[in-house]
C-alpha cells in the first residue's frame, strides 16, 4: 500500500510546481504589458486627466493639425500611384501602387518621444486598413527621418510615410498614431 501513496504525492507535487508556474507565468506578463505601456507613453494625460489618444473624437483634413497623445500631426500631401520607391541600386517595388504621404510630426510633451512610422494607418473608402510599408517608408527618406527618431518637446520633423495599396483603390483617410497602444487620430482625404 505505500507505494500506491508516493506516486499521489509526486502527481500532487507536479500540479503544484504546474499550477505556480502557470500563476508566476501570469504575473509576468501582466508586469511586462504594464511595464511597456508605461515605457511607449500609453496610458493617463497628467495634464488633462484624459486617456491617452485624441483629445477630441473630431476629424481633421490635409495641412490641419490633429493630436495624438503627446504628437501633433499634420498631413501635408499625399501622392499615390507611384510603382517604386528608393534608388536606382537600393529601391523596392509596389505590390499595387505606393502612396506617398508628407507627414509634419511635433512634440507637444514634456519629453523626448520616438515617432514610429510603422504604427500609422491608412484606410479605402470600403474601410480597408493599410499599415504604413516600413522599408518603403524608409527608402522615401533619404536621410531616415521619419523612423525612430527622438523628437524633443517643440520639435518636429517632416518625413515621408508610403503605404503600399491595391492599383485600384484610393485612400479616403488617415489614423496617426503617437505610439501602438494610442486611439489615434483621423485626418480626412480629399
Amino acid at each position: 500500500m505505500p507505494a500506491e501513496s508516493i506516486p499521489l504525492k509526486r502527481s500532487r507535487t507536479k500540479v503544484g510546481w504546474i499550477i505556480g508556474g502557470v500563476i508566476t507565468g501570469v504575473i509576468l506578463l501582466a508586469c511586462c504589458g504594464l511595464g511597456s505601456l508605461t515605457f511607449l507613453g500609453a496610458g493617463s494625460d497628467s495634464k488633462t486627466g484624459s486617456a491617452t489618444g485624441t483629445s477630441s473624437d473630431k476629424s481633421v483634413s490635409t495641412n490641419e493639425a490633429a493630436r495624438d497623445g503627446k504628437f501633433e500631426f499634420t498631413a501635408q500631401k499625399v501622392e499615390c500611384g507611384k510603382d517604386r520607391v528608393g534608388s536606382q541600386y537600393l529601391n523596392q517595388k509596389a505590390q499595387g501602387q505606393f502612396c506617398f504621404v508628407t507627414l509634419r510630426v511635433k512634440n507637444i510633451g514634456q519629453e523626448a518621444r520616438i515617432f514610429d512610422a510603422s504604427n500609422q494607418r491608412a484606410f479605402n473608402a470600403a474601410g480597408d486598413k493599410y499599415q504604413a510599408d516600413s522599408a518603403a517608408s524608409l527608402y522615401a527618406n533619404e536621410a531616415g527621418e521619419t523612423f525612430l527618431k527622438d523628437i524633443n518637446p517643440g520639435n518636429e520633423l517632416t518625413g515621408i510615410v508610403v503605404f503600399d495599396i491595391p492599383s485600384d483603390k484610393k485612400l479616403t483617410k488617415l489614423e496617426l498614431h503617437d505610439s501602438a497602444f494610442s486611439s489615434g487620430a483621423t485626418v480626412r482625404l480629399s
